[in-house]
């Protein structure tokens, strides 16, 4: 019985997830930053890397690598009308899907899944696929985003127009 309990608390966990993932992506989708940043954990990471391979992010050269600091930073400057990118920024419309839990514990889940955006801007869109990892905390009780990985499938070509969160 206490394995059919665990099978439950773990797929009932799972899907908290799920949700979660979608809902960072309809805030991304509005462009809603601010309520973004409130998703995370003060010790989490954003990784976009730039080697499809790397694990250590931090010894590599990334896209972005951003903690807490860098994250406030990088949606002040989004937010602030004094960028190209906060002023003239792109509509997304993002499909997150293939889901797969990659671990959970006590604690939290490791989520893997696949993201499509269609970004469009001055007249043109623009196709982003990427494979994801979300690390979510469960340990407060709400979800908290500990490190969210964006692997695009072309990110050792020379990529532009990446003026929003992906």
């Amino acid at each position: 019985m206490m394995d059919d309990r665990n099978a439950l608390l773990s797929h009932q966990t799972f899907a908290r997830a799920i949700e979660f993932i979608w809902r960072e992506a309809e805030l991304l989708d509005r462009r809603d930053y601010r309520e973004w940043l409130d998703l995370w954990d003060p010790s989490g990471h954003y990784v976009v890397p730039i080697d499809p391979n790397t694990t250590d992010y931090a010894a590599t050269l990334n896209y972005a690598y951003d903690d807490q600091d860098l994250r406030q930073k990088r949606v002040q400057r989004m937010t602030s009308g004094y960028s190209a990118s906060a002023s003239d920024a792109a509509r997304t419309v993002r499909t997150v899907s293939r889901f797969t839990l990659a671990s959970d514990s006590a604690d939290g889940v490791e989520v893997k899944s696949s993201q499509i955006i269609i970004a469009y801007k001055r007249g043109a869109s623009t196709i982003f696929a990427a494979n994801l990892t979300h690390k979510i905390s469960m340990a407060s009780g709400e979800p908290r985003l500990v490190e969210k990985v964006i692997r695009l499938i072309d990110s050792t070509d020379a990529l532009s127009a990446i003026g929003f969160l992906l």
